[in-house]
């Protein structure tokens, strides 16, 4: 059911540093026909680090780990968003399924990746008091012993509420070259991190310590080089939309993130293409760095 690319195999094989790169991000974090061209930067950026990218999602009954140019344009608003309990039943039932971070993690754990770029983690969403609704990516990060690379949490998220979770799980949010977890498109303002590391020579280390414990996933910060210091209130427009749109579980996300791109004239758009890529190239780098030592 798992399929690993000829490259990632070999990689893998030979201890060479693997990065992962998850597929909802392709299909649905931007418009349509951009998502692939992220992807593709992405790869180029861990490439370009000294690492191999393992972009992960299903296709034609199997769990792919690793993905060419024409598979990855397979993925659009169509595919299934996965979860670790979705991937599965995509694969059984045939379906195009794009995974998310904690669907990432989870085939990571199956075949032994230990780092991660994405754009932001789930976690606590906002209201949760009333509706409690928290992202399986924290579950996932819990368990598996891979470092993931991340702005902070999603900006539609209850930031505080997601770090003390973190705390709560035993989950080391590191910052890298930052004391604050950043809020996706700002990066300052967040609450603050275990511990500021200063180079991905320093991540490793401490990642490799706190696997050598029987710890499990860390989460290590990267502010978005773009900072946009003004888009809460977008933001919350944007949820006040979906609540009254009737959109909500997974499709909050793309919902929110297709209002954002729309009302602040694209520069939310480019902002989160420059740190999903930014992201990734830090991951590979970290990942270069444990290999190494």
């Amino acid at each position: 059911m798992v399929i690993l690319s000829r490259e990632v195999e070999d990689a893998l094989r030979d201890d060479r540093p693997v990065v992962a790169l998850e597929t909802t991000l392709i299909a649905h974090g931007f418009p349509p026909g951009e998502g692939v061209a992220v992807g593709l930067e992405s790869e180029r950026r861990v490439r370009e680090a000294g690492a191999v990218p393992a972009t992960i999602g299903v296709l034609d009954g199997s769990v792919r780990v690793g993905l060419d140019e024409a598979e990855l344009e397979r993925f659009d608003a169509e595919a299934r968003k996965l979860g670790a309990r979705d991937l599965a039943a995509a694969a059984v039932q045939n379906a195009v399924g794009a995974t998310t971070v904690g669907g990432t993690l989870a085939v990571c754990r199956r075949v032994g990746i230990r780092f991660m770029g994405t754009g932001g983690i789930g976690g606590v969403h906002r209201g949760w008091t009333q509706q409690p609704d928290v992202s399986a990516d924290l579950a996932e990060l819990v368990r598996t012993q891979a470092l993931v690379v991340a702005s902070g949490a999603k900006s539609i998220l209850d930031v505080p509420a997601t770090s003390e979770v973190l705390e709560t799980l035993g989950i080391p949010t590191l910052g890298f070259r930052t004391s604050t977890l950043p809020r996706f498109y700002t990066a300052a303002g967040g609450p603050p991190v275990s511990v500021r590391v200063e180079s991905p020579d320093e991540a490793a280390e401490v990642a490799r310590a706190h696997w050598e414990l029987g710890g499990g996933g860390l989460l290590l910060g990267n502010p978005p080089a773009q900072s946009l210091d003004d888009v809460d209130e977008l933001i919350a427009e944007a949820l006040e939309a979906a609540g009254r749109e009737g959109v909500g579980g997974q499709q909050v996300t793309p919902f929110v993130l297709g209002w954002l791109h729309r009302e602040s004239e694209g520069r939310t758009l480019a902002a989160n293409r420059a740190l999903v890529a930014d992201n990734a190239g830090l991951a590979a780098a970290v990942a270069v760095g444990h290999a190494a030592g």
